[in-house]
């Protein structure tokens, strides 16, 4: 009997499936997939017993049968409607990287995985393949996803829409990789989005980020499939000397979505900023892990993640700031603020200082209530029904995070659906 005989019947059913995919994954160096098919077969997917899973059952969701993809580019008429003006597109269906419906590289080097020497030498050198159980699966089945790279001053910014849309159960592995190189400048902005969905999506994404020295790096990711979808977004980030990352995340679709965001400060005198945002309602679950590595000295973070949870839904936050012994002078920082705004949803939040150096400024603070009453009647006073009241108040609450979009159609778009979304 091997070990996979010997673990669950849902690791095993997802191994077949995408056995059988017919996934090509010859950029994959062969120590990596040997790894990662290892640590599949002793630890299966995570459920609730793991501590790091306990609110969000990656098991349980995937006993709903997903199977291998099938799926045509052709059924991808437009992507014209997530679009955002004056930026490059990149689009990836279900996983994969489409050229055809992608502009041309201006100013950086965009290559599908397959075609590029480059996937080989940098390919799970963050996101390693023994250490979770998810991007082990992603490295063993990966899509053909896309390899950019930066090397100056990329003026306009660079939109990747991800598009998930299926017409069976599928589980599906996009996978890309980011390297900035010393003194490059970019904006990304990532979108995840549906297509004429008609069955259940998971997908299991990892990215690996790169910023060499003094480079720069502004990110968002705009999170709004339908209830079809169930996402595990794995992000890896290195942060190289005098080197800035700022990423701000901002969820309210999916049925199930759950963000990985792991930073390491690998360098003296270099910053990270994570922002997020997100709006839960109906039984949707939406969970933040973060972890900011603080490794080297004179390194500061700065954390903002504001939820919002309505009807039966679940919110999570669990955020790590790890300070080695090495990490002198950091200054780092971390929030979590939430609102319910029903007795049936639920938010779990879980801020962590983990600190082994001595001469450091490190604080977290936490918060889960309902709306302000007191401001509420304030405004009612003022001649201001409840609704626009209530409307105006949960608006000034995520309007700190919203102001953090330096792109103005990009933060209308983003109003425009928490308002949507808070309905």
């Amino acid at each position: 009997m091997s070990i996979v005989d010997s673990k669950t019947s849902v690791t095993q059913n997802i191994l077949d499936a995408l056995g059988k995919s017919g996934n090509k994954t010859a950029f994959i160096p062969d120590a990596a997939l040997v790894s990662a098919i290892r640590f599949i077969e002793e630890k299966g997917f995570p459920n609730a017993k793991v501590e790091d899973y306990k609110y969000c059952n990656i098991e349980a969701v995937l006993r709903r049968d997903f199977k291998s993809l099938e799926y045509d580019f052709n059924s991808i008429k437009s992507v014209h409607a997530y679009k955002l003006n004056n930026t490059f597109t990149i689009v990836v269906v279900n996983g994969t990287y489409s050229p055809e419906l992608s502009d041309k590289a201006e100013g950086f080097v965009l290559s599908p995985f397959d075609q590029t020497n480059s996937t080989q030498t940098h390919i799970s050198s963050l996101a390693v393949p023994d250490a979770d159980a998810l991007v082990a699966v992603n490295t063993a089945f990966s899509n053909n996803g896309f390899y950019l790279q930066i090397k100056g001053v990329v003026k306009k910014p660079i939109h990747v829409i991800n598009i998930g849309s299926v017409k069976k159960n599928a589980f599906v592995n996009p996978r890309q990789m980011i390297v900035l190189e010393n003194n490059a400048e970019a904006t990304l902005i990532e979108s995840f989005v549906s297509y004429n969905n008609s069955a259940n999506i998971f997908t299991n994404h990892v990215s690996e980020v790169t910023l060499g020295e003094n480079a720069k790096l502004n990110s968002y990711r705009l999170q709004y499939e339908d209830l079809h979808s169930f996402q595990v977004n794995t992000t890896q980030v290195k942060v190289s000397r005098y080197a800035n990352y700022a990423t701000n995340t901002f969820t309210f679709g999916g049925s199930l979505v759950r963000n990985n965001l792991n930073v390491v400060l690998a360098s003296d005198l270099c910053e990270a900023h994570l922002n997020g945002l997100f709006v839960a309602k109906g039984n949707q679950l939406i969970d933040n892990h973060t972890l900011v590595d603080h490794q080297m000295p004179n390194c500061q973070s700065n954390e903002l993640y504001k939820g919002i949870a309505k009807d039966k839904s679940t919110g999570i936050f669990n955020g790590k700031i790890y300070v080695r012994k090495d990490a002198q002078k950091t200054n780092a920082y971390q929030s979590s603020k939430n609102i319910l705004l029903s007795d049936d949803a639920t938010i779990n939040t879980k801020p962590q200082l983990e600190i082994y150096a001595d001469d450091v400024k490190c604080s977290h603070g936490t918060s889960t209530g309902k709306v302000d009453e007191q401001a509420l009647f304030y405004l009612k006073a003022r001649g201001i029904g409840e609704m626009s009241a209530r409307k105006l108040l949960l608006q000034a609450f995520a309007q700190e995070v919203i102001d953090k979009i330096e792109i103005e159609e990009l933060q209308h778009r983003v109003l425009n659906l928490f308002e949507q979304h808070l309905k």
